[in-house]
């Protein structure tokens, strides 16, 4: 989130603030926690300073330090735009969090690096994937489609050879800037997923939601604004991240939600949907790791 945060307005915090994340890249993270508490000596209404400080304290280990550190972000940013409150929220200091601040600041600023990062750092293939099953079950070309948190358009890359006409919508108007240079999008619309789902007028053949039902929590709420929107027999394809435990999803500090695929599926069919196809999968790399997930294929009853 370099943009938001980009200077502190104090030439000296900024470097000091600089050298703690060289020094966080370099996994010495006490040290890094240590020069960036210095630079908010010097602003301490510094927002995005104090959540930098938090994840410092938290990959050294020190939870209860992040936890304070993060209540000060929160109380110096209501709106959210540094995703401080939701890193409270993943390790048990509150209940209910709107992270659509925190996802429109990433994207924007994530935009220009995205596809290289993601793709070609991360090993994302997901929309690829997406597409094959979509291929299987969905012959020669339906009328409308529409592509949820459509980002850069790499979705949309797949869909445009199914569909005639595309509707994309993301919340992150640097992210809907790129996709627009694609040039495979009928519309483009900036708006959160649900809201634009209870005004949109449309009714689409096949929806797709790839790495974005992990930002916006449970499913039951987006199962249900999409199934009212399908057409007869329309199909909903979504990628997760998965988890194995009791509860439907669980929120990490990585700051994105994971679902138990099983309990998901339930949350298709108690929606209305049927089960076309479910595929355990790689979303990407993370710190090295593989991220489990699963693509899943629902058609409206």
């Amino acid at each position: 989130m370099r943009k938001r945060q980009h200077s502190s307005g104090d030439l000296v915090a900024d470097r000091r603030a600089g050298y703690a994340e060289v020094l966080a890249s370099e996994q010495d993270y006490a040290e890094a926690a240590d020069v960036m508490a210095q630079a908010l000596e010097l602003v301490p209404a510094w927002a995005a300073g104090w959540h930098n400080l938090g994840r410092y304290l938290e990959d050294a280990g020190d939870i209860s330090g992040a936890r304070v550190a993060w209540e000060r972000s929160v109380s110096l940013d209501p709106d959210g735009h540094y995703g401080a409150a939701l890193k409270l929220a993943a390790h048990g200091g509150v209940t209910s969090v709107n992270s659509a601040s925190y996802v429109e600041t990433l994207f924007d600023d994530y935009a220009a690096r995205f596809e290289t990062s993601l793709v070609d750092r991360l090993g994302y293939g997901i929309p690829g994937e997406l597409a094959g099953v979509l291929s299987q079950f969905v012959t020669g070309r339906v009328p409308a489609a529409l592509d949820l948190g459509c980002g850069t358009g790499l979705m949309g890359v797949h869909l445009r050879r199914m569909t005639d006409r595309l509707e994309g919508v993301d919340l992150s108007e640097a992210m809907l800037a790129q996709a627009k240079w694609k040039q495979v999008y009928d519309a483009l619309h900036k708006a959160d997923l649900l809201a634009f789902l209870a005004d949109w007028i449309g009714q689409a053949d096949v929806v797709t939601a790839t790495d974005v039902l992990n930002y916006t929590g449970a499913l039951p709420p987006v199962l249900a604004a999409v199934r009212r929107k399908l057409a007869p027999g329309g199909v909903f394809g979504f990628s997760l991240e998965t988890f194995d435990g009791p509860e439907a999803l669980v929120l990490r500090s990585s700051l994105r939600f994971q679902h138990q695929p099983e309990r998901a599926v339930s949350a298709c069919i108690e929606a209305g949907f049927e089960l076309l196809h479910r595929q355990e999968t790689v979303i990407r790399m993370d710190r090295g790791l593989p991220v489990a997930g699963a693509l899943l294929l629902v058609r409206a009853a």
